[in-house]
């Protein structure tokens, strides 16, 4: 059996990082937030209010998907990214060496707003949202929950339902 590498993905304010933090600490995986791994450039260009383009994704999606490939190597990991398109998937994906397992946070839009509008210190504004909702490709695949439960509860739910063993077993 392959090392589980799990993305948590959907939209800012979405609860990936939460979710995936839980879900690492309860597999006793190491967790890994793609929101670290942008260069400087595309975090000065959300911090202006600009999206980014696939263009500005390219680099930091092929850095994630070898990333992706060495923690599988290495026993695996949890990764929370947003991973919008399809095609972005798809090259996580090729890069991982092993298969992904999918854990989209479906958030219903006002909740996100209000996430987003309460956040002190993070370059991902509020105002951003609409881009993030107008590029979010839904996949047809992986698990997919709704976030109206506490985080907590969508860990319980990912692991049963992903059949992954806790940490330790």
């Amino acid at each position: 059996m392959n090392p589980p590498l799990i993305i948590v993905m959907g939209v800012s304010g979405s609860g990936k990082t939460t979710v995936g933090q839980l879900l690492a600490a309860r597999l006793g995986l190491p967790f890994y937030d793609g929101d670290d791994f942008h260069p400087a450039a595309n975090v000065a260009k959300m911090a202006a209010g600009h999206p980014l383009t696939d263009e500005d994704r390219a680099g930091w999606l092929a850095a994630l998907a070898t990333d992706l490939g060495q923690w599988g190597a290495a026993g695996g990991a949890v990764l929370a990214c947003s991973a919008l398109k399809e095609a972005y998937r798809q090259t996580l994906q090729a890069g991982a060496g092993a298969p992904l397992s999918w854990v989209f946070l479906d958030t219903d839009v006002e909740v996100l707003r209000a996430r987003l509008a309460a956040r002190q210190g993070h370059y991902m504004k509020a105002d951003m949202l609409d881009s993030q909702l107008a590029t979010l490709e839904k996949p047809t695949y992986g698990l997919h929950l709704t976030d109206d439960a506490p985080p907590a509860t969508l860990v319980d739910q990912a692991v049963a339902q992903l059949h992954l063993p806790p940490a330790g077993a």
